[in-house]
């Protein structure tokens, strides 16, 4: 979902920053959708980028950034061990070793990882120094590219960014396997109408921000300065922790009580269990002095998702 947003954005306007971009190659395991009013040459391809060749083929003609946004989500690859370290490691990895092998050539890499590479116990707010102890095999295997990625650049065989970030809500379209999908569905089914499940307790805590504000990460981690950002190559990008109730009282105050009344509280041990060692809260001060930017309040999210997906609510 965030790749076709990008995707929407660079072909519509045909800039990163201040660069032009001469064209848009979209690379995934089914063919890519080819954003309408592009004024850019896009090129669609498929392949599976845990085959050790395909990467290489993918970087015959250069490209000067990559945007790394392939995985497993994060409840499928709990389930699928396999799978998720096939795609979420080694596809990494194969990515990162083709690029090394090329002579001459250091692409700006952006590499998308996540706030599941932290683990309990936490404080109250998570630091950028805070240690990288994940408790699920999503946020190791992030772990794992994150550390990839800051040796490899400091090997310079790449300029690597990577960008964890928070949960992103509202997600457009239909539920994925993400356990944290039921954040955006209890927004999301309620404003179309359709009734929602919550897999747990009002009083969860989380770190959010808008599929928006993630677009805007990885055109910025695209053109900053990575002198700016020194050896320390991951971020973690700014958001708002709220909690599943303040998540409903904003939605109640945007759409009405009858809207949030679609929501139906159905408790899941296995969802509960995994959200329980999950981080809450960051100080992302780090990000935001380097030019990161997301929204202030979950009211913006939700106001955010209205606006970019045509949503119509009787409050509208």
């Amino acid at each position: 979902m965030v790749g076709q947003k990008l995707a929407q954005n660079l072909a519509a306007t045909g800039r990163i920053g201040a660069n032009d971009v001469t064209r848009l190659e979209l690379f995934d395991v089914v063919p890519a959708p080819v954003p309408a009013n592009a004024v850019i040459p896009v090129n669609v391809r498929e392949g599976d980028l845990s085959s050790q060749s395909v990467a290489g083929e993918l970087l015959s003609d250069r490209p000067a950034v990559i945007f790394h946004l392939a995985a497993i989500v994060s409840g499928e690859a709990e389930a699928d061990f396999e799978k998720g370290y096939r795609i979420n490691l080694d596809g990494t990895r194969y990515l990162f070793e083709a690029i090394c092998q090329m002579p001459d050539y250091w692409p700006r890499v952006v590499f998308t990882s996540s706030i599941a590479v932290f683990g309990a116990p936490f404080p109250d707010a998570i630091g950028d120094d805070f240690h990288t102890t994940p408790l699920t095999s999503y946020g190791t295997q992030k772990a794992i590219g994150e550390l990839l990625l800051s040796d490899f650049s400091r090997r310079g065989f790449m300029d690597g960014v990577g960008i964890r970030l928070p949960t992103i809500c509202v997600r457009p379209g239909k539920p994925n396997k993400a356990a944290s999908g039921f954040f955006s569905n209890i927004i999301r089914e309620p404003l179309a109408g359709l009734e929602a499940v919550l897999p747990v307790s009002e009083d969860v805590r989380h770190w959010h921000a808008s599929p928006r504000a993630a677009v805007g990460f990885l055109l910025h981690a695209a053109t900053i300065d990575s002198s700016t950002i020194g050896p320390r190559r991951n971020l973690t990008m700014p958001g708002i922790s709220v909690t599943v109730g303040e998540q409903i009282a904003a939605l109640e105050k945007i759409a009405g009580a009858d809207t949030v009344s679609l929501i139906r509280r159905e408790p899941d041990e296995a969802i509960i269990k995994m959200v329980a060692g999950w981080p809450q809260n960051f100080d992302a001060t780090r990000a935001a002095r380097l030019g990161f930017q997301a929204e202030t309040s979950f009211e913006e999210i939700i106001r955010v998702h209205i606006e970019d997906e045509a949503v119509t609510t009787g409050n509208n």
